[in-house]
């Protein structure tokens, strides 16, 4: 099966990107709740790709293998994994964090066309 791709720019494209991938993760089989998770994982990367980096980015969406698979794809650099959670107070830093606890599995590498970030999730939330 070919990934589902969708594209984003601005701000205003955020709630499309959701959509996007809440429609397509249900379709795909994952469960509702666990579409909620990636929907919102997705949106955390897509709103730091607007935040930190110039352009826009790039979202493909797909199944294999008992899992739902999703890059999120930018010209940003790479970004580090194993984050702590920063405290309460803290203003800014959680997105990354709060992605790498709600997936299954996340990684991060330098791609064609930037680099993409890989999530996962399994079909059956076993997890």
């Amino acid at each position: 099966m070919s990934p589902y791709e969708t594209t984003y720019a601005e701000p205003g494209d955020l709630a499309k990107v959701r959509q996007f991938v809440r429609t397509h993760a249900t379709g795909l089989g994952l469960p509702e709740h666990r579409a909620d998770l990636l929907t919102l994982a997705v949106s955390e990367l897509a709103t730091n790709t607007l935040q930190h980096t110039a352009g826009g980015g790039v979202v493909r969406l797909w199944s294999s293998d008992g899992r739902v698979l999703c890059d999120v794809i930018d010209g940003g650099g790479i970004r580090t994994l194993g984050r702590r959670m920063p405290a309460a107070d803290a203003l800014r830093g959680r997105g990354l964090a709060i992605v790498e606890r709600i997936c299954d599995e996340v990684d991060v590498e330098a791609a064609e066309e930037g680099t993409r970030v890989r999530l996962a999730l399994d079909l059956d939330g076993a997890r």
